[in-house]
């Protein structure tokens, strides 16, 4: 075993929770619109996406976001007016640029004057990355913090543009982090962005192209696969040394799950047997920073945790932002 080069931050995991708004619409549907005359068939296959969920239009950021922390801090057995900082989290720009989607997020949940409410952007990798600064804020004094992620790539989707328009769903998560028990906490995070890079997955606002706001895919999928797998395995790698672990170590692997073929090639890459998976994808498409804390809180809601296991979650997005943490459960389970 390595020897471990980070300090563990003593952070729990209280509760979590995850919405998938809208109604279900499938492949076929998708394909028809987007490849028409395409066999659907050879479509699910490519993406290894069934059905994605798309929000009705009275849906919005901070309405998703609230829906999911609700559910976060009903089981952590909390009160919203318990918080003391409220991270929201989006890859798409939320509902205003100004003020924050926190500001909405909190009235929602009657947090008046009572709670930090800030928004974070760091792409499909910013779920990790705000786990990160709420695990800190935790573990100087501050807490309960809740994490929560809304994502509507309807919003940005449009069937002239199929690549992005197949792939993509709506979904929202949370997670209520509080102080850590003993061996309780991230024992890794590791963070990394390479702006040089950020031409891969775009959404431009409309103030600066004079276009729509589009989700665009600027190389192909050959270079997009290849770039996220390098990150993905670099940053496994990196969290699980400086954990002081090994990969036979890690009870279960949540990654973020951009579409079914490259869900599996990671998987393959990074050795994961299948009792360690947790795979979602197929059922809500690429839904970016929520997809972990999605799962997350499937397998927080299984039963099937135990005290002690360590939960490896590993991330790539457009920027390219990619990182990886690892986390370990208290002795007593979740």
């Amino acid at each position: 075993m390595v020897a471990p080069t980070q300090s563990l931050i003593p952070v729990r995991i209280l509760g979590t929770g995850s919405v998938l708004p809208g109604r279900a619409v499938t492949t076929a549907e998708v394909c028809q619109r987007a490849y028409p005359g395409r066999d659907p068939a050879d479509l699910v296959a490519r993406t290894g996406i069934e059905r994605r969920y798309w929000a009705d239009p009275e849906t919005t950021h901070a309405s998703l976001a609230a829906d999911a922390m609700r559910r976060a801090l009903a089981s952590a057995g909390l009160q919203a007016s318990d918080l003391v900082r409220l991270i929201q989290v989006n890859s798409t720009g939320g509902d205003t640029l100004l003020p924050a989607t926190a500001n909405a997020v909190g009235d929602a949940l009657g947090l008046h004057g009572s709670c930090d409410c800030i928004d974070l952007n760091n792409a499909c990798t910013g779920f990790l990355s705000a786990m990160d600064l709420a695990a800190r804020s935790v573990a100087t004094g501050l807490h309960p913090v809740g994490v929560v992620v809304s994502e509507l790539w309807s919003r940005h989707l449009d069937p002239s543009d199929p690549r992005s328009y197949v792939v993509f769903g709506d979904a929202g998560a949370a997670v209520v982090l509080g102080r850590g028990r003993t061996s309780e906490g991230l024992r890794s995070s590791w963070l990394r962005n390479d702006g040089r890079l950020r031409g891969s997955v775009t959404l431009a606002h409309a103030g600066l192209t004079r276009e729509p706001e589009i989700v665009r895919f600027g190389v192909s999928n050959k270079q997009i696969t290849q770039e996220a797998t390098e990150a993905v395995l670099t940053s496994a790698r990196t969290a699980l040394t400086l954990a002081g672990v090994r990969m036979d170590d890690i009870s279960w692997v949540l990654p973020h799950q951009p579409n079914g073929r490259m869900f599996d090639m990671l998987a393959r890459e990074l050795g994961i047997p299948e009792h360690k998976q947790l795979r979602v994808v197929g059922e809500i498409g690429s839904v970016g920073a929520a997809s972990i804390p999605l799962s997350l809180d499937r397998l927080w809601r299984s039963g099937k945790l135990r005290g002690g296991d360590l939960l490896l979650m590993v991330a790539v997005g457009s920027g390219i932002s990619y990182g990886a943490m690892v986390y370990q459960l208290g002795a007593a389970g979740p």
